[in-house]
């Protein structure tokens, strides 16, 4: 007979006010100890500079005047008089024509590049995308776009002007095929700064979009993450992240999504794994079930939920998707929506100013234990140091609940102002149901 196993105690309240947390799925342990969390949260803006409005749409790489200093986009999302369109493959002389919502283009800079795949796996251009590449070079714009974006690529890995000067043009054209079948790619919002913004502190983030924008954003990343996986065979998952401003690791205050194929599921999936196949009920039992029973619980609408997560290095908020498809991609249009409505709740309740991490979590394509699509909001407000790295104990600067308390009365007031979706269930509005998650009921 099977003896009974009691779940570890996730949050331990000490009686000078220290809280201790344990994360059910990694089992990292982290502290809150009194007085550490009242320091002020984001970035400070002592001296804001007034924006010249011929830079407002040129400040970054990234930013609508620039497109020719990025690869040859995929896919852009353009306005039009009914609705928005997708547009695929926009030739270079057609690069301005229009103007991008939001863009899916290459990382110049990827983490697992062409040639990793090329050696490792024999990786090639599947034939359409072989074709895609040698139409864009056939033309006199296009060739000259990938030249120059190809040499500031080999200037920015210390290549000097005379070292690229040596290269035969075929040799830079050759660096580039990672522009058109690799596997790191962007999905770049529009603005750089929120409409009408008079200074650069003003910047546009995940929270400072429109409730549909943002929809549109998170239907942008899902088409991709699944073309990814049909562009290479060889993918076992594409991770999705998204990093907002520099101390959280942005190369840009520039708003933008990142998807990168890796041929592991990740050490976080396979931690999980292991878990999950002892308890197929594991996320809601000690996920969703768990933040209820102690109150963490922030927001909830019919398709998803989001609680104060517990465990974590950072103040955590934890967004899960309720349907019972593993894969984000094939989520019905409600639950897309649902999903997007509350990531963009907590952006925007976070604010711009807070760096920060999302982080996308979901069943990998070769695995057939169901698992949620869930997301997690890391505010990056503290730094790792001496004690962290001996002690494998993370100071987290606020409990749980101080997290929760934080983001719900800045809830309120955001769903009073319509800045977010109308039909969010906040805090005791929740029903917190136990067993919210669907992902099991298939099987």
């Amino acid at each position: 007979m099977q003896q009974y196993a009691r779940e570890p105690e996730y949050l331990t309240a000490l009686a000078d006010g220290t809280l201790k947390q344990l994360n059910p799925f990694t089992g990292t342990e982290v502290w809150t100890v009194p007085g550490r969390g009242n320091r002020p949260l984001g970035l400070a803006h002592p001296d804001p500079r007034p924006l010249d409005s011929d830079a407002v749409g040129a400040t970054c790489a990234f930013c609508e005047d620039r497109y020719d200093e990025t690869p040859p986009e995929k896919s852009r999302i353009v306005a039009t008089d009914h609705g928005h369109e997708t547009l695929y493959g926009v030739p270079a002389a057609q690069m301005f024509d229009t103007v991008a919502e939001f863009r899916r283009v290459p990382n110049l800079f990827e983490i697992l590049s062409y040639e990793y795949w090329h050696a490792n796996y024999g990786y090639t251009l599947p034939v359409r995308v072989a074709e895609r590449r040698r139409a864009y070079l056939a033309s006199a714009q296009g060739r000259a776009h990938v030249l120059r974006v190809i040499d500031a690529k080999l200037r920015a890995a210390g290549r000097s002007a005379s070292q690229i000067a040596a290269l035969s043009e075929e040799e830079r054209i050759d660096a580039a095929s990672g522009f058109f079948g690799g596997g790191h790619d962007l999905i770049i919002a529009r603005r750089h700064y929120v409409p009408g913004a008079t200074d650069d502190s003003q910047l546009a983030g995940s929270g400072t979009l429109s409730v549909a924008d943002h929809r549109l954003f998170l239907d942008a990343t899902l088409e991709a993450v699944e073309g990814l996986y049909d562009l290479n065979r060889y993918a076992r998952y594409v991770t999705v992240f998204q990093n907002w401003l520099k101390p959280a690791g942005a190369s840009f205050d520039h708003l933008h999504k990142q998807l990168v194929a890796i041929d592991e599921r990740g050490v976080q999936n396979e931690a999980t794994l292991a878990k999950l196949r002892i308890n197929p009920n594991l996320f809601n039992e000690v996920a969703s079930n768990y933040a209820s029973y102690r109150n963490l619980m922030i927001a909830e609408n019919d398709h998803a939920l989001a609680f104060a997560g517990f465990g974590h290095r950072y103040p955590t908020i934890e967004v899960f998707s309720k349907s019972e498809h593993s894969f984000p991609w094939e989520h019905t249009r409600d639950e897309r929506d649902a999903m997007s409505d509350l990531i963009h709740a907590m952006h925007a309740a976070t604010g711009a100013d807070i760096p920060s991490n999302e982080e996308w979590h979901y069943r990998p394509l070769d695995v057939e234990a169901p698992m949620p699509w869930r997301v997690m909001l890391k505010w990056r407000i503290s730094t790792l140091a001496g004690f962290e790295g001996a002690t494998k104990i993370y100071l987290n600067t606020l409990t749980p609940q101080s997290l929760r308390d934080r983001v719900v009365e800045r809830l309120f007031a955001l769903r009073n102002q319509g800045r977010v979706a109308p039909d969010l269930k906040i805090a005791f509005e929740a029903p917190c149901r136990p067993n919210a998650l669907r992902y099991a009921s298939g099987r």
